[in-house]
């Protein structure tokens, strides 16, 4: 997720696809997780890991809270039918992948409070001047929507991949 989103996330204008960027690669990972540890928790622990992960690289506490608690539900969602159901395992990553609009929904929410918090934390003001002038409100629907459809797709190629290639391979069951 990190490597997808490497590529949005340092350029102020095209910042807000980070979060569709991050969706598109880790599908066939954590569809081969779940398959490979069907337990409860290793959603959840996925999600925290990421979470710290983005916190320590300094980005804003609402997508690392994003984060946190999008892998704990999703674990929720995909543990309800005991991590055997491709539809709720694809929810589950979908629920993980809406972790990165957190940042995005607190910036929409109250821009100068997000713009103060990052300028604190050591962000260059260029860089919120530039995503200021970027940004348009309409840009959040298509953060949470594209986000979605991103990372159920991610999800859904992962689960073609489980019963094509790792079956096969005898890398899952």
């Amino acid at each position: 997720m990190l490597v997808g989103g490497i590529f949005f996330a340092p350029n102020p204008v095209l910042t807000f696809y980070m979060p569709l960027g991050s969706a598109l690669l880790g599908g066939p990972v954590l569809m081969l997780m779940i398959a490979k540890v069907p337990k409860r928790g290793a959603i959840a622990i996925s999600g925290i890991l990421i979470g710290i992960i983005y916190f320590a690289t300094g980005m804003h506490w609402a997508m690392d809270l994003g984060y946190i608690l999008g892998g704990i539900i999703g674990d929720f969602i995909a543990g309800s039918r005991q991590y055997k159901s491709k539809a709720l395992n694809i929810v589950a990553y979908v629920c993980v992948s809406l972790g990165a609009t957190g940042s995005y929904i607190c910036y929409f929410a109250d821009r100068e409070a997000w713009c103060n918090y990052m300028i604190k934390g050591g962000t260059a003001t260029n860089y919120i001047d530039s995503m200021n002038a970027a940004a348009e409100n309409w840009m959040l629907a298509v953060i949470l929507l594209g986000t979605i459809v991103i990372a159920a797709f991610s999800g859904f190629v992962g689960e073609k991949l489980l019963k094509k290639q790792f079956e096969k391979a005898g890398i899952t069951a």
